[in-house]
């Protein structure tokens, strides 16, 4: 007992998150996922599983 009110705030969070208009700033985003991608570039130091399995 007692998890109505629970339960209905959690479905009128999801209702909220579900319907609204939400505004994405992409600029920002393609700024942030930019900045991963100069590691990408670079390359990466630890070995790949399949190099580490084919050695052995």
């Amino acid at each position: 007992m007692g998890r109505g009110r629970a339960k209905a705030k959690q479905t009128k969070v999801a209702r909220e998150l579900k319907y609204t208009n939400h505004q994405i700033d992409y600029e920002r985003l393609r700024e942030e996922l930019g900045a991963d991608s100069s590691r990408d570039e670079t390359g990466t130091t630890e070995p790949s599983r399949d190099s580490a399995t084919s050695s052995g």
